[in-house]
């Protein structure tokens, strides 16, 4: 399955670990920026599309102001993200020039995507851009993100990249060589896992947190990243980026890495993005009759199987919903803001219009704005 998938693959988004491009102590390791990029230009010439998404913004930024130790602070790491972007593109434009590729730099927030418009124009762009043979060079826009719009961190961002460019596959590049049965740092004998055929809680357990302080991520993030990208149908790839080669190797063939197989009917495009791009401002409670009609019998969410509601939320907010006990199983748009869900809460339908006077919908999520997903403890 793997051979075939790889030898398939069209449009790769490659994921490039701040560890492989820049040194905490020395700033951009050029020498490797250099080796990626004609690795990734010589795949550009076999017909492959490349997407990059690339980490070291930080890092080179730290290096170039001196700065002795990496910062705890947001406005100085954002700081730091502003001097050392344009010094990590000025790296990628005059390697990727020796390649004769052309390269586009795109900086992006987790607001750029949760908005469906914004996402529709940021998937024409990049598209635009492929078709055009640039090689997208792809961000967080660390300089002016906060807590509330960033990714958080790159393996997170690769994900989402792979939905919003329709991708073949995603490649995580870092320096580990794949997802051990262990920490190889602490067990020697620990394996590695050439395929993950599903995402599950014991895979989950296996990763470990991150060794340095410039990579926000470590395993937890990639496996989450991979568990992202399966749920919209793209299968991942995790090698080690120190590996000259590794993944021109991995593309025609050759054992290496870990591959994450994807799920073999995602969702639809639109019903991705409710489900993993965007995050929820509340949630509702719903008794055992709505539970069912949702599950079981693929209905809309009227008012009267709503037991509670948390959280403050308007029309067409994004909003979870939970069983009685708070197991939460779906995700969808909201047709009322929490305001009037108090209101209207358990409700019978012919009731709701006496009520508020008017009934703009029956529904307090339709059915094709509503999506399951994985039970969990809310």
């Amino acid at each position: 399955m793997r051979e075939q998938v790889l030898a398939a693959c069209k449009k790769i988004v490659v994921k490039v670990g701040s560890s492989l491009v820049a040194s905490s102590q020395g700033g951009l390791r050029l020498d490797r920026i250099n080796r990626l990029t004609q690795e990734l230009g010589t795949l550009q010439t076999q017909n492959r599309q490349i997407v990059v998404v690339s980490s070291g913004a930080i890092v080179a930024g730290i290096a170039h102001l001196g700065i002795s130790s990496y910062p705890t602070e947001l406005p100085l790491q954002q700081a730091a993200a502003a001097v050392g972007q344009s010094r990590l593109m000025q790296a990628y434009e005059m390697a990727f020039e020796d390649t004769k590729n052309k390269i586009a730099q795109v900086l992006l927030t987790h607001q750029d995507l949760s908005n469906r418009r914004r996402f529709l124009n940021a998937r024409h762009t990049l598209n635009t851009l492929i078709q055009l043979g640039v090689i997208p060079i792809i961000n967080e826009n660390d300089t002016v993100a906060i807590d509330e719009i960033r990714f958080g961190d790159n393996d997170t961002l690769a994900g989402e990249v792979a939905h919003l460019v329709d991708a073949d596959l995603l490649v995580i590049l870092s320096d580990v060589d794949g997802l051990y049965s262990q920490d190889p740092h602490l067990n020697p004998s620990a394996e590695l896992i050439p395929l993950v055929a599903n995402v599950t809680k014991d895979i989950e357990d296996l990763a470990g947190s991150s060794r340095t302080q410039a990579s926000r991520g470590g395993m937890v993030t990639k496996i989450k990243a991979a568990k992202q990208a399966g749920r919209f149908g793209v299968p991942t790839l995790l090698l080690n980026g120190e590996t000259p080669n590794a993944l021109g190797e991995a593309l025609n063939g050759k054992p290496g890495g870990t591959f994450f197989a994807s799920d073999q009917s995602p969702l639809t495009s639109r019903k991705q993005w409710i489900a993993y791009t965007l995050r929820p401002k509340g949630e509702l409670r719903l008794d055992e009759g709505a539970v069912a009609a949702l599950t079981l019998r693929g209905k809309s969410l009227l008012p009267s199987g709503i037991l509670d509601i948390t959280g403050i939320f308007l029309t067409g907010d994004p909003i979870t919903c939970a069983t009685r006990e708070g197991m939460t199983f779906a995700q969808g748009l909201t047709n009322y803001s929490a305001e009037t869900l108090h209101r209207i809460k358990g409700k019978k339908t012919s009731d709701i219009r006496q009520l508020l006077g008017t009934l703009e919908y029956e529904e307090v999520i339709h059915r094709d704005n509503l999506v399951l997903t994985e039970p969990q403890a809310s």
